[in-house]
């Protein structure tokens, strides 16, 4: 089967979310299983791209309305990262550094996927499925059916991937004109509530639309920024498929990042070791229990609670913790966050910023996890912790739901709560010291999670079934 994935992000090339960890893995897990998979996105000015050998394999031009480009195509020489990696470069839209965030990524996306589209149109051997993912690509399947020029492609089945619904890239009816000429009887699978809106035009027009877990696709159906009467009226189309990890980048028997390493067998020293030296670079008391928390520090996470938490703990709980925090968002909680080093008395600390080595420390030295989100459609830190033998407190909502048991339920190895609230997070946190101090019963738990598959195995093997129900 030839699988074509169409996305903003491809981990490592660029990455800003979840997005790029599940393009950057999906595609490789396809092909180890016999099928052709190729990733095309945008050639953003990243570090990957210097440090890599690349060779030109098309090069044309289209229009974005009345504004002519050209376009070109790379591939990687190498296929370093175990499927055929294309970038595409479209001069003055393409090539920045970061992958959103810019006053025309309206025109920057649009122009990406027409291109895209322009140039599968000119290959002999079509692709047997085009996999999209979020509204960065949502407008895709509704060119290749309704739009006139690209009816060599209509037969094509096309999957559509949501990994968060609240972003949908809507714009005006002003920029129709961007669109290759199309039906216009078809206008209505452009709008929603009189926008064009690329994410709804993908749930309509794709053949098949999945989300990144079974709890988030319900949840969709109530709470989508916009979107729930779509999601139910097409609910027969939906089905969600978890995502998974690689165990081969998530390893703590041999993870790059770590100088001490471990296994489920002597996970117990492993986990002291790797928490001494956390503990020792950050100025914190390494016999009271570690919590975490390893994320964007917006509201959607609940990092704007943390600050709060942490305080309420201290005064409630008792100076009985540690607390770390690693990430970067909104200026306001990096305050907060900074500006509470003043009270730590070897108990607290934070790293402003993005770093994928102190991420791995953390998962590897830490007791405990915090996710309080908000909104989850998925998560991968849950499972990325879990991997490393810590455990995870997350909030009951999307992919924590579906991955994590609370401890006081049958086979339960969590801490789950239902509220993203200070007073819910805070007695999750009571909880959890509570375990910690029973010494047998923290071990047993932290060992068994360790025990759980997680992997990409089941989920890309579920994304095949779906992919031969068209075939």
């Amino acid at each position: 089967m030839r699988i074509v994935h169409i996305s903003a992000e491809c981990y490592p090339v660029a990455k800003a979310g979840g997005l790029g960890d599940v393009v950057g893995s999906l595609p490789r897990f396809q092909k180890e299983s016999g099928h052709d998979t190729a990733v095309i996105m945008p050639m953003y000015r990243t570090p990957f791209l210097y440090k890599n050998e690349w060779e030109v394999v098309h090069k044309s031009n289209t229009n974005l309305g009345h504004w002519f480009f050209d376009y070109t195509i790379i591939r990687d020489r190498t296929s370093v990262l175990g499927f055929d990696l294309y970038l595409v470069d479209i001069n003055g839209l393409l090539d920045r550094e970061k992958v959103y965030g810019y006053n025309d990524d309206t025109e920057r996306f649009c122009a990406f996927q027409i291109a895209v589209v322009h140039w599968i149109n000119t290959w002999e051997l079509l692709p047997d499925i085009v996999h999209v993912h979020d509204h960065h690509t949502g407008l895709i399947p509704f060119m290749m059916q309704h739009t006139y020029a690209f009816k060599r492609l209509e037969a094509i089945p096309s999957v559509l991937t949501i990994h968060n619904a609240q972003y949908q890239g809507s714009f005006g009816w002003e920029k129709t004109l961007y669109l290759p000429q199309w039906d216009s009887w078809k206008r209505g699978m452009l709008e929603w509530k009189g926008s064009i809106n690329p994410l709804a035009s993908g749930i309509k027009c794709a053949w098949k639309v999945t989300t990144v877990s079974h709890s988030y696709l319900d949840e969709l159906k109530v709470s989508s920024n916009g979107l729930e009467d779509l999601f139910e009226y097409e609910k027969g189309k939906c089905s969600g498929i978890l995502n998974g990890i690689d165990y081969k980048v998530w390893a703590p028997a041999h993870d790059p990042y770590l100088t001490e390493h471990f296994t489920i067998e002597n996970a117990v020293k492993g986990k002291k070791n790797n928490k001494e030296i956390l503990c020792s670079r950050f100025g914190l008391d390494p016999h009271k229990p570690l919590f975490v928390f390893i994320g964007r520090l917006v509201g959607e996470k609940g990092a704007d609670l943390l600050p709060q938490v942490i305080i309420d703990s201290f005064e409630h709980i008792g100076r009985k913790m540690n607390f770390l925090i690693l990430g970067s968002g909104e200026s306001q909680t990096e305050d907060q966050l900074n500006s509470m080093k003043s009270i730590s008395n070897n108990d607290y600390n934070v790293f402003i910023g993005y770093n994928e080595a102190l991420s791995h420390s953390m998962y590897a030295g830490a007791d405990f996890l915090l996710m309080p989100s908000r909104v989850e459609p998925c998560g991968l830190n849950q499972m990325y912790s879990m991997r490393y033998g810590t455990i995870p407190l997350v909030r009951k909502t999307g992919g924590l739901k579906d991955t994590v048991i609370d401890m006081g339920e049958k086979n339960g190895y969590g801490i789950t709560f239902l509220h993203a609230s200070v007073g819910d997070i805070t007695h999750a946190i009571y909880r959890a010291v509570e375990v910690y101090e029973q010494k047998d019963v923290f071990r047993k738990m932290s060992k068994k999670i360790m025990d759980l598959d997680f992997s990409w195995d089941k989920s890309a093997g579920d994304y095949i079934s779906l992919y031969n129900s068209f075939l």
